[in-house]
């Protein structure tokens, strides 16, 4: 056998992209709504009318949100779980009962089998009760082993592993590093062939339900010899097996009840049937599980602002100043209706997305980032105003609340148990750019190579004939649509007409494309780096697609008779909400201070800028900023603590 490296892989800005490239899907089977809005295609026949489960999916989905709703009301005590900082084995033992632990597992192999939207429903709801649950629960089966192996896994490893995840084993993904974050390209955990196994070397950082968990998903680098292609490969992993240590059960500002740990593998032997697909498809097996698996955070996301709503409800109208309702100061209440209008059109994002990811018609790739993206954003917005509503309140501890003898709201717990959600399965920023790539695909799939520095003039040639050809038919269709006519879209006017909205949306759609096409035809090249234009486009195309659901949702419960005409008020007003938002964006796209921030960037780093931290004193701790992650055997403690 021969020895693992001990050293990380050096790459190149240029290598390191390569490698997430190749990972990416890369073609468009199906249709995908986002994909064509940001080409400046508004095809609401996509999504409208909106998509509908089926009875029997209705039926076996309420029926468990009903007893679970009934175990959290009476078995998850979140304060417990707050002032301990561990979700009792009690309640982990009643999830595995109740079958909690299968949600999304098929029933032949002993699971629920739910669909998307009821297991969105579920999250929300257990997230509501305690977010630490909602996350043991999603990352057992939104990134941990059941989605893997529903996609990519054999019969024999379904067989083997998907009836223990459904009812007994806790599951956990390890892919991060403690010097790799969002650049897979630097993976050190290797996996050495020898013989029928794979021999497992490395340390794995923020290993969520790795502290408890039975099964690891764990991606390792394969070297490359002779009958090994090699490569970043998924392997499943016994977490008791030998070799395997939890280093230490990390501590956050928020999700106090979260079992996340430091993982260090020294030889341990994985057999090679445990390998989830061919070597080198880890990345790709990884990206295509969090095609579905990231709608489980804005899931929870939904639950939060639900919540926020119901307290700044009860309490702006309890609570009195200068003789009236908090709620009926104007400054209040606008934080309120925004609050209560956001969580309308999270709800639709995510339930259309959800459903469409049911009906597997559509590419959602695209929809299921930006309802992530979208969702953990506006509810740390959301849990931000809820605390300055109940301004002293807010920022008090629930426990110090009761103590005095105040109801014990957790306002402050969830502003910070949400604000991971902006860093959990791709940060902000990393989904700007993820984001970003899909919506300019199109663009270098014609485009490309001419400006590829590595491509032969005859190649660029011909990628300027093929794209001769696509702009000469997509351009003219980017200055007339039917965000034009005043009589569009007229069958959302009912009572309230929101067929303006959706005028906005045609319109700003082919806005957004022109904008794309402009700064690809001025940076070329260079548009890659250009993160704060991306990341507006992609910002400027979440808020056109929430406003899209929102519509679409409001059509529905009204044809349905559920709330219409709320729902046509609360997507009214996030519409015109939204497009405030939108409107400033697109004046940010040309008009911001991005230049003058690479400067004093380039001045921070430099030192020129060291005088103006004078002054203070750094409390921070000693040691190295990146902890030492080479191979070899534990010097730790095991702290796993297996619930059985």
């Amino acid at each position: 056998m021969s020895a693992a490296p001990t050293t990380r892989p050096t790459v190149t800005e240029r290598e390191a992209r390569q490698v997430a490239e190749a990972a990416r899907e890369q073609d468009w089977r199906k249709p995908s709504f986002a994909k064509e809005l940001f080409l400046g295609r508004f095809r609401l026949d996509l999504i409208h009318p909106h998509p509908l489960p089926a009875q029997e999916d209705v039926q076996r989905g309420e029926e468990f949100l009903a007893k679970l709703r009934d175990f959290c009301e009476t078995k998850i005590d979140s304060a417990r779980i707050e002032r301990e900082a561990q979700i009792p084995d009690e309640v982990i033992d009643g999830l595995k009962e109740l079958g909690a632990l299968g949600m999304k597992i098929d029933t032949k192999y002993g699971g629920l089998g739910l669909t998307q939207v009821y297991y969105n429903k579920a999250l929300a709801l257990v997230g509501s009760a305690n977010p630490a649950v909602g996350a043991l629960l999603s990352a057992h089966q939104s990134i941990g082993v059941p989605q893997p192996l529903k996609l990519f896994g054999t019969q024999e490893q379904k067989d083997t592993f998907l009836p223990r995840c459904a009812r007994t084993d806790i599951s956990a993904f390890l892919l991060t590093e403690p010097d790799v974050g969002s650049d897979p390209a630097r993976l050190a955990t290797t996996a050495v062939p020898d013989g029928d196994d794979y021999v497992l070397d490395g340390v794995k950082l923020w290993t969520t339900n790795g502290v408890i968990a039975d099964l690891l998903v764990v991606m390792a680098r394969v070297p490359k010899s002779e009958g090994h292609k090699g490569g970043i490969t998924a392997f499943v992993v016994e977490a008791g097996s030998e070799g395997i240590t939890v280093e230490n059960r990390n501590a956050f500002m928020g999700l106090r009840g979260l079992e996340n740990g430091v993982t260090r593998f020294h030889r341990v032997r994985v057999p090679a049937a445990n390998r989830i697909g061919p070597e080198g498809a880890g990345l790709k097996i990884a990206l295509t599980t969090l095609n579905t698996g990231r709608l489980s955070l804005p899931a929870m996301c939904v639950g939060a602002g639900k919540w926020c709503l119901k307290i700044a409800r009860e309490w702006s109208g309890a609570r009195e100043q200068w003789g009236r309702p908090l709620a009926l100061h104007e400054a209040v209440g606008s934080k309120i209706s925004f609050i209560a209008a956001t969580t309308f059109a999270l709800e639709a994002v995510l339930d259309l997305s959800s459903q469409m990811a049911d009906e597997d018609r559509n590419d959602i790739r695209i929809e299921a980032a930006l309802a992530k993206l979208y969702g953990s954003e506006m509810a740390c917005l959301m849990a931000d105003e809820l605390v300055q509503i109940r301004g002293g309140r807010g920022f008090e501890t629930a426990e110090s609340l009761r103590a005095r003898g105040e109801r014990a709201v957790p306002a402050e717990q969830i502003l910070r148990d949400l604000r991971i959600n902006r860093i959990f399965e791709g940060s902000t920023e990393i989904m700007h750019l993820l984001i970003a790539r899909e919506a300019v695909d199109a663009h270098l799939s014609v485009a490309g190579d001419l400006i590829d520095p590595d491509k032969t003039l005859q190649d660029k040639a011909r990628a300027g004939a093929n794209a001769g050809v696509f702009y000469a038919k997509w351009l003219p269709k980017l200055v007339a649509g039917p965000g034009q006519l005043p009589a569009s879209y007229g069958q959302f006017k009912h009572g309230i007409d929101l067929s303006p909205h959706l005028r906005y949306v045609e319109r700003h759609a082919r806005k957004l494309a022109r904008s794309t096409f402009y700064a690809m035809s001025r940076w070329q090249g260079r548009m890659e780096t250009k993160q704060g234009f991306l990341g507006r486009v992609v910002d400027i195309g979440a808020e056109l697609f929430a406003m899209s659901a929102a519509c679409v949702r409001a059509e529905l419960l009204r044809s349905r008779g559920e709330h219409g005409r709320e729902a046509y008020q609360l997507a009214d007003a996030f519409c015109q909400q939204a497009r405030v938002r939108v409107d400033e964006l697109f004046g940010r796209l040309w008009s911001n201070t991005d230049e003058l921030d690479r400067k004093v960037v380039k001045g921070v780093l430099a030192g020129s800028y060291e005088w103006l931290e004078e002054g203070v004193i750094d409390p921070s701790g000693e040691g190295p900023w990146i902890a030492d992650a080479a191979p070899g055997p534990s010097q730790k403690e095991n702290v796993r603590r297996p619930v059985r």
